[in-house]
């Protein structure tokens, strides 16, 4: 763990491969020899209120606790848990992200939840939040993972694996001060994560902000407006016109069949391969990849490819080549009568188009904007060397932001690799913190 943490002055061969040296006076057990795992339901008053906590709200180091119910009307197809249980997601992807917490605050001591989570229960030999931080160690995810049964997104980690899990323990008034001292310690962690992930917030709010201001209001901000007429877009540059959808571009008609040459081999864009609100492609396959069988957009070069679909994921791109289709679910869109595909581009994935659009889509389950709808609506155009203008000035400011994103994203990276590996190191016994107090704040060791 690097130069500020001590090793145990004495290890031992724990005979367990993925245990290997631990510390000498630590014992080895099996999980369930320190705890129970799914305790059963006690008889309680049927009549109280309980927590209830589905598994999207079982989160890492948390657990939202925003919904109660009447314990009769949960007791029965509901995992039980009290205050102080460690929960656990058993099923995959919740279990390999670290969908884990210790419950507590919950209404009346108890609560009930999904049957997809592990209720874990430490005993009189081990504290809960030792558990808790042993529970998220590379070796346990990595062999939890591996025993995995059952298919596709039903994968579940059996509940014997985690019973005979072997792991190296201190007693417990020793597990209790490294409890403490990964509870400080990630504290910080995750006070660092969140900082990164507002700036990444803000960034992401100026980033649609620079788009949206160039395509509607220009660049040159001394240039005489006018009342566009359109109260949702306001002022426009006296000098830009203000068109129909469908006088200024077109959508193709007419499917082509993915399962056929040539088109089998051309590449096929759907929603899920464009990066939200960026305009970037994140996967190129072919319809033949993708198993494609049912009709397809063609589209030309230089096209813009717009989701039709939940529009407020703002997902739309240019078409890479002439041997593209596209899904069903989204627009192949021609820039015309002086406006270009790039600026169309833009405008499409700013924010106030955006906004509009989800206004107009369908009330249904799965919002979308049809054809006559966008076909109404009506589109700021500059002049076409000044469209050229704003979209160069556009990707040069998109580009410093995202490198600042980029660098946001790696910090966040970083500090949770650095968080995983100092709870794993600790837990195992790689790092000796049985001297380790709450720094004096001011301390430099806090600030480190």
């Amino acid at each position: 763990m690097g130069g500020k943490y001590q090793a145990y002055p004495e290890y031992k061969d724990s005979g367990v491969e993925w245990l290997g040296d631990v510390p000498k006076h630590w014992g080895i057990t099996r999980i369930k020899y320190v705890s129970e795992l799914t305790p059963k339901k006690p008889l309680v008053q049927r009549d109280l209120q309980c927590s209830f906590v589905p598994m999207e709200k079982l989160k890492t180091d948390s657990i939202v606790l925003d919904e109660t119910r009447v314990i009769d009307d949960v007791y029965d197809g509901y995992t039980y848990f009290e205050d102080s249980d460690v929960l656990m997601a058993k099923v995959t992807p919740c279990f390999e992200n670290k969908n884990i917490a210790v419950a507590k605050g919950l209404v009346n001591g108890i609560g009930f939840g999904s049957s997809e989570i592990y209720v874990i229960r430490a005993n009189n030999k081990t504290s809960n939040r030792f558990l808790y931080y042993r529970l998220q160690e590379d070796s346990f995810m990595e062999i939890a993972t591996a025993a995995m049964t059952g298919a596709g997104g039903l994968r579940r980690v059996p509940s014997e694996v985690v019973n005979n899990y072997v792991a190296s323990l201190p007693a417990i008034d020793e597990q209790e001060t490294i409890a403490n001292f990964l509870d400080h310690e990630t504290a910080k962690i995750d006070t660092l994560i969140e900082k990164q992930q507002q700036l990444i917030k803000l960034l992401k709010e100026k980033r649609q902000a620079v788009i949206s201001h160039a395509v509607t209001k220009g660049l040159n901000s001394d240039a005489p407006m006018r009342d566009s007429g359109i109260e949702w877009l306001g002022e426009v540059p006296e000098h830009w016109r203000v068109k129909k959808f469908s006088h200024c571009a077109s959508i193709r008609n007419g499917q082509v069949d993915p399962t056929k040459f040539p088109y089998s081999q051309y590449i096929l864009i759907a929603p899920n391969h464009i990066e939200s609100g960026t305009g970037r492609l994140l996967l190129m396959e072919t319809a033949e990849e993708q198993a494609a069988d049912s009709g397809k957009y063609s589209c030309k070069k230089g096209e813009v490819i717009y989701s039709k679909i939940r529009p407020a994921l703002a997902k739309a791109c240019l078409s890479p080549s002439d041997q593209t289709i596209c899904s069903a679910d989204m627009y192949p869109v021609q820039g015309m009568n002086g406006l270009t595909n790039n600026f169309l581009l833009w405008t499409l994935l700013s924010g106030w188009f955006t906004s509009l659009v989800i206004l107009e889509s369908d009330r249904v389950a799965m919002p979308k904007i049809n054809r006559e709808k966008l076909a109404d609506v009506r589109l700021p155009i500059p002049p076409m060397n000044e469209q050229q203008k704003i979209c160069s000035e556009v990707r040069e400011n998109i580009s410093v932001i995202d490198t600042l994103l980029g660098k946001a994203d790696k910090s966040i990276k970083l500090s949770r690799e650095r968080r995983t590996a100092l709870i794993s190191a600790a837990v195992t016994g790689k790092i000796d913190v049985r001297g380790w107090q709450v720094p004096q704040q001011g301390n430099k060791e806090d600030a480190a």
